[in-house]
């Protein structure tokens, strides 16, 4: 069976109208309360906009699904969502849907012109898995409610030349704090972090066990994001957190260890290091050698004999 096309949606008005709300106080921004929303039976079962979304989900009887990934939410969260990313609903049709919470939504032209606009790329958590979402305590959750409701409250003031200065400096506060509250949860989830750790470890040393490099070349992030069922801004900064490095540089450092094996315990040229270890071009490994470790491969091998 063919899927359906999500139903995109352009404007906060539309969205609204959508959810059967009254019409926004702002036409690029707005704050809703999750019991205000209420789905029509016609109401579309996958959507997308041109919004950014942060929704604090407590309660919820619906699963919902981010790209192809299902969560069910059973305790307070908050998540991220960027423009353009598919949303699916899946409910019965004799249950009423129940859900508590916030839901904050800016249309991306509020951003014009700010220098918050140049930073939102740098928070990696509106791309993360719905299964990666943000878990908060008491007080973070009531700091978080306090931001929704200050900037509902400057919109639905009279609007003046301050009013996009003061909710922007709001929503750069709230991402702040989100980023804060991440690094946090990455700290305190170690049990379950460390397992990934050792799930990654355990990948990398496989692949280069079983794979053929030669033709598969080096492995990236999403290659082993994938695998573990992780988005790869997540599982980066999971690693970084975690190790101080990036996943990008933890694979670097098994490949210069592999080939320091094989320099040393072998009679390979450097060559065929290179090509068994993935890389088509015997310049690009020789160059990260050095980088790593002050030598040339050869100067390396030298060192050995």
């Amino acid at each position: 069976m063919a899927k359906s096309t999500p139903y995109h949606i352009k404007t906060i008005a539309e969205y609204h109208n959508l959810m059967d709300l009254p019409k926004p106080e702002h036409p690029l921004i707005s704050v809703l309360k999750f019991e205000d929303i209420k789905r029509q039976d016609n109401s579309p079962k996958s959507i997308t906009h041109n919004f950014y979304s942060i929704a604090l989900k407590k309660d919820f009887n619906a699963k919902l699904k981010y790209g192809q990934q299902e969560y069910d939410f059973d305790e307070g969260i908050l998540h991220f969502m960027s423009p353009k990313q598919v949303l699916s609903f899946e409910y019965r049709a004799d249950e009423e849907l129940n859900h508590k919470g916030w839901l904050l939504l800016v249309h991306t032209d509020f951003f014009w012109n700010t220098n918050l606009a140049k930073k939102l790329k740098y928070y990696d958590f509106f791309d993360y898995k719905l299964s990666e979402a943000l878990h908060l305590s008491n007080k973070e959750e009531k700091m978080i409610v306090s931001i929704f409701q200050y900037i509902r409250q400057e919109y639905e003031a009279k609007i003046d030349n301050f009013s996009q200065n003061v909710i922007i400096a709001q929503l750069d506060l709230l991402l702040t704090y989100s980023e804060r509250f991440y690094q946090r949860q990455f700290i305190t989830r170690k049990i379950t972090n460390h397992h990934v750790l050792n799930q990654f470890e355990e990948l990398l040393s496989s692949y280069y066990i079983k794979e053929n490099l030669i033709d598969k070349g080096i492995p990236n992030v999403n290659y082993f994001a994938s695998k573990l069922n992780l988005s790869a801004n997540y599982l980066s900064k999971l690693l970084k957190t975690l190790t101080g490095q990036s996943t990008k540089h933890f694979i670097q450092d098994k490949i210069i260890d592999l080939a320091k094996e094989k320099l040393s315990t072998t009679n390979l040229s450097v060559s065929e290091i290179a090509y068994e270890l993935g890389f088509e071009h015997i310049q690009s490994f020789s160059k990260l050698f050095k980088t790593k470790t002050s030598y040339t491969p050869l100067e390396f091998r030298e060192s050995f004999n």
